[in-house]
């Protein structure tokens, strides 16, 4: 089955193709159907994922699914959140946001630099669909002071994960898509999935 993932970021396709082999899906970048984004303006990653499923069913006309996720730091109390994709700005890059949050951390010692990714994931039969399957997956760690490590995208460089002690840009991707929130949530939604058939 053919469905549209609601990015435009071919890591991310990658990584999500890979997490949800178990379905055979041959996953579509929204790109591929329209230059235009779905406007995220929520204030939860739930709703967010929502509203970038609903858009990409509707100009694909394909079956969607929409991972909204973000980072969000204890000490700036739940920041960058909805806005980490955006945080240093509307275009801003990976560098610029992960500079951004250095700076706003700057000074705080290792116990007060608790961090969690989360993903909420939401799959959509149609852009009309009553009853999207939505969940949720989070990923405990903290951030460094520097970054560390080439792979992954986004915060991954600044994000250490304890129980492999070294940054999420230095696990190999198959470690990642074991750990991750995304993984987390992708383990979640295939469990609705199935029981839901």
């Amino acid at each position: 089955m053919e469905v549209v993932l609601a990015s435009r970021n071919a890591k991310k396709l990658a990584e999500m193709q890979a997490l949800l082999t178990p379905l055979g899906w041959q996953l579509r970048l929204v790109s591929d159907y329209t230059i235009d984004a779905a406007v995220e303006s929520a204030s939860s990653f739930v709703e967010n994922s929502l509203i970038k499923a609903r858009h990409a069913a509707q100009v694909s006309g394909l079956p969607a699914i929409a991972d909204d996720s973000g980072l969000e730091v204890a000490a700036l109390n739940g920041a960058p959140g909805v806005y980490s994709a955006r945080y240093a700005g509307e275009k801003a890059s990976d560098a610029d946001n992960n500079a951004k949050l250095l700076d706003a951390l700057e000074g705080l010692d290792e116990s007060q630099r608790a961090a969690r990714f989360v993903c909420v994931l939401t799959f959509m039969r149609h852009a009309a669909d009553p009853t999207p399957v939505i969940a949720e997956g989070y990923w405990s760690g903290r951030i460094l002071d520097a970054p560390h490590g080439e792979k992954g995208f986004g915060y991954d460089p600044l994000f250490f994960v304890p129980e492999h002690r070294c940054s999420s840009a230095q696990l190999a991707p198959e470690v990642k898509n074991r750990c991750s929130h995304r993984a987390l949530a992708t383990a979640a939604l295939l469990a609705r999935l199935r029981s839901a058939q």
